[in-house]
């Protein structure tokens, strides 16, 4: 994207830039922050966008990934390509910190499907196992080589500690003799000049042998090397020597291993510093409530509640949403230019400033505060000509400042080109100054660039309203006190109010009465009349609001009376459920109770009342029962030889014989009669066909294939899924065979199939009694049921 640092200097993207690199949490992402910028390729900028919606998912669900432990090893890259160059310990603990972060990022990601685009990127580092498993053994915390470094240098370490040993126990030895205990100056072993010594007094001098190494700056006491721990001395400091020695070529030996990663650590490095610049990102964009606007081909934008993100950084460094007003910013495909206009202090420069640093946001690949829902292009060139270009050094003025800028402008603006002018026209006489920026605002549209610009000038706000592609704006205040709402209202243009404002501000109102006087009559006619053409756009705006609102709480409340409406038929299927079931529970009680009379051959009269008791309660529950769904008409005109359908048993009929309200049907070889209000016409209605013998016509489709009719069904050693099936077609027969009592032989064993069986006969509306059969007929292994008319 071409946009010069002026313009991103006016457009405060430093600022912006600061606010990304405090989201960072590493010194390579603070500086990869630092050198943010807009983004070339479209391609380029989607990819970001996308790996910032990731990242804000992600710290939303997961949290961010370990990236704070990241180091700069760049520096300790360039510094050991030379051979023979190593780094210090501290310098490898850098890498080796490095190599952890790359690990554990490189695992974290790997855990998780949710980022796709960030995880793709994480997998591409390189957790160099191998170079950081060498350097965790011989690097300790505060970056000492570690005894583990080498066997030599554990070796060389240990013997040095025993001989330090050796010397200072000879040493304590030689102090707490009881002839010698009176030359010390004190009972204690101290180091002069690397060697080890003791504190002899001066005055003691020859009465222990050995080579003084230093004393006090009294002359009191000198610090004495026995000559007993010469070779003790002289020992330590050779291992120190060769301790020195394989130190160092450990550390040339790690750094030759560094030296031949160097390739994966820079890259490991760019990718923690961009993971790291796009959870920033993420950061940034939950903090002001950012979102990904949907990007357009056509040269359009459409800002839907967008605010400043700079506007809603407190002093302490948060963010309050709410300190920035929203805006809509529009300029759709055919408006080539945005005239603003309206009295000071009114936020015109803000809405430039907003839609400039919004653009330059999504170029970056960052979120921008505004509706999901918002559409921008992406346009190739941003130029801003705002504020004050007044320079006393190069000799230029507040309008020479404007027109170098304007020249510049025209110089490179093209037909993917956004261009914000601020206050046009101004800082010369406002007819020139209109003039001007009239031709520049042609010019820039024949160039085919999209121009937001904002004035004072009536010459301006007149073209606005009277040539095609060219809208008008007007900045949003209070009617009453004439303080400014940070808003626009499109298709009017906007009173300066300078008058009003000065008033506002407080300026004296003799002062004020006399510039009205100078304004003159038809001048204040005509800010009046601006001034009620916002109001009314104003008023119009708000009742609009008003009743888009309301809609939506109508709405609400119709989809809420709805819920409710499901709610109360769900809880009404509820309590006919469960009536269904206590009404079941009472004729299995009743049937019990039947069970136990008969066993005890109880009186007749007794069981006819109970079985009619029982009939009774099934009665009752039938209208509770779910019923077989009608799938044609009710007839109205039958005629013989015709098929219908019977619901209740959902089979197909003839019709043998047609009466008032009633036909004759064959079914199986069996008559039955039937209102027509139990019977379904097909559609489109269908007749048997004749029989080729003669011999009348055929039988109609059933669903059951023909059976011989018989009372008694023998159900024993079957399953319940299977004998249930076989039970209702037994019924159907049984009904179609005009048969009042049959018998289910289902055998005793645990009960299941016999409770299962009784059940569904409950549930039969032709059944209208079943109870066990006496006991010379079986008992509890079979039951009676007695049928109606069905």
């Amino acid at each position: 994207m071409v946009c010069s640092e002026s313009t991103l200097e006016l457009l405060e993207y430093p600022e912006l830039r600061r606010q990304i690199v405090g989201c960072t949490v590493s010194l390579p992402g603070r500086l990869l922050a630092e050198t943010l910028a807009p983004l070339d390729e479209i391609q380029q900028v989607e990819e970001a966008l996308t790996e910032v919606d990731e990242a804000v998912l992600v710290l939303d669900s997961e949290g961010a990934p370990p990236l704070g432990d990241n180091r700069d090893l760049l520096p300790l890259v360039e510094r050991i390509q030379a051979e023979g160059s190593f780094l210090g310990g501290e310098q490898l603990l850098d890498i080796a910190a490095s190599i952890t972060v790359a690990g554990k990022c490189r695992d974290w990601f790997g855990q998780r499907c949710t980022a796709e685009q960030l995880t793709a990127r994480a997998l591409r580092l390189d957790a160099l196992p191998e170079l950081g498993r060498r350097l965790r053994d011989s690097i300790g915390r505060l970056g000492e080589l570690l005894d583990t470094a080498s066997p030599e240098l554990a070796d060389l370490r240990r013997e040095l500690r025993q001989t330090r040993n050796r010397v200072k126990q000879k040493l304590e030895q030689l102090l707490n003799s009881d002839q010698l205990s009176a030359c010390f100056q004190e009972r204690l072993v101290t180091v002069r000049n690397g060697r080890y010594v003791v504190q002899l007094k001066a005055d003691h001098r020859g009465q222990v042998k050995g080579f003084v190494q230093d004393e006090s700056s009294s002359g009191q006491t000198l610090y004495l090397e026995p000559e007993t721990i010469l070779d003790g001395n002289n020992r330590i400091q050779q291992l120190l020597r060769e301790e020195q020695r394989e130190e160092r070529r450990i550390l040339l030996h790690l750094s030759d291993l560094v030296r031949s990663n160097t390739s994966a650590l820079s890259s490991n490095q760019n990718i923690l510093a961009c993971l790291d610049l796009r959870f920033a990102a993420g950061r940034f964009s939950r903090s002001c409530r950012g979102c990904r606007p949907q990007l357009v081909s056509r040269p359009l934008v459409d800002l839907k509640q967008a605010r400043h993100p700079l506007l809603m950084s407190a002093a302490d460094g948060s963010f309050d949403c709410e300190r920035a007003v929203p805006i809509d910013l529009r300029l759709g495909v055919d408006c080539h230019a945005l005239v603003i206009s309206g009295p000071n202090t009114g936020g015109k420069s803000v809405a430039l400033k907003t839609l400039g640093l919004l653009l330059l946001m999504v170029r970056s690949g960052l979120h921008i505060p505004c509706q999901p829902d918002s559409q921008l292009y992406l346009f190739q060139r941003l130029f801003a000509d705002i504020g004050d270009e007044q320079s006393i050094a190069e000799s230029l003025s507040t309008f020479s400042g404007h027109l170098i800028r304007v020249r510049n402008i025209l110089q490179q603006a093209d037909a993917g080109s956004l261009v914000l002018l601020d206050e046009a026209g101004t800082g010369t006489d406002p007819a020139e100054g209109a003039a001007l920026a009239l031709a520049v605002l042609d010019r820039l549209r024949d160039q085919g660039a999209k121009v937001l610009l904002t004035t004072h000038l009536g010459q301006i706000k007149t073209y606005a309203q009277s040539q095609e592609g060219v809208q008008s704006a007007a900045v949003d205040f209070d009617p009453q006190t004439l303080a400014p709402r940070y808003s626009l209202h499109y298709g009017i243009p906007g009173a300066s109010s300078a008058i009003s404002t000065a008033r506002r501000l407080g300026l004296p109102a003799d002062v004020l009465r006399r510039a009205e006087d100078y304004l003159g009559e038809r001048a204040l006619d005509s800010a009046e009349l601006i001034y009620q053409l916002n109001c009314q756009k104003q008023q119009l705006g708000e009742e609009l609001a008003a009743l888009t609102t309301e809609k939506e709480a109508a709405v609400r409340h119709q989809q809420r009376r709805l819920d409710q409406l499901l709610q109360l038929k769900a809880r009404k299927k509820e309590i006919l459920a469960r009536a269904v079931r206590q009404g079941e529970q009472l004729v299995i009680a009743t049937e019990q109770r039947l069970k136990r009379l008969s066993r005890k051959g109880s009186q007749p009269q007794e069981s006819v009342e109970l079985r009619g008791e029982l009939k009774q309660v099934r009665e009752e529950l039938q209208p509770f029962k779910p019923r077989r769904k009608r799938q044609g008409p009710v007839p109205q005109q039958l005629v013989s030889g015709e098929l219908v359908r019977v619901t209740a048993l959902g089979i197909e009929a003839r019709v043998e014989q047609v009466f008032d309200g009633s036909v004759e049907l064959a079914v199986g070889g069996k008559r039955l009669r039937q209102p027509l209000i139990a019977l379904e016409q097909f559609e489109p209605r269908r007749f048997s066909e004749p029989d080729r013998k003669g011999m009348g016509h055929r039988q109609p489709r059933s669903d059951q294939p023909d059976r011989q009719l018989r009372n008694r069904l023998v159900l024993i050693g079957k399953r319940v899924d299977d004998a249930l099936p076989e039970l209702e077609r037994f019924l159907d027969d049984a009904l179609l065979g005009n048969l009042r009592q049959v018998e289910i032989v289902h055998g005793s064993g645990e009960g299941i199939l016999r409770r299962a069986v009784r059940e569904s006969l409950a549930g039969q509306k032709a059944v209208t009694a079943f109870y066990a059969a006496a006991a010379e007929q079986g008992g509890e292994n079979v039951t009676i049921a007695e049928l109606g008319d069905g």
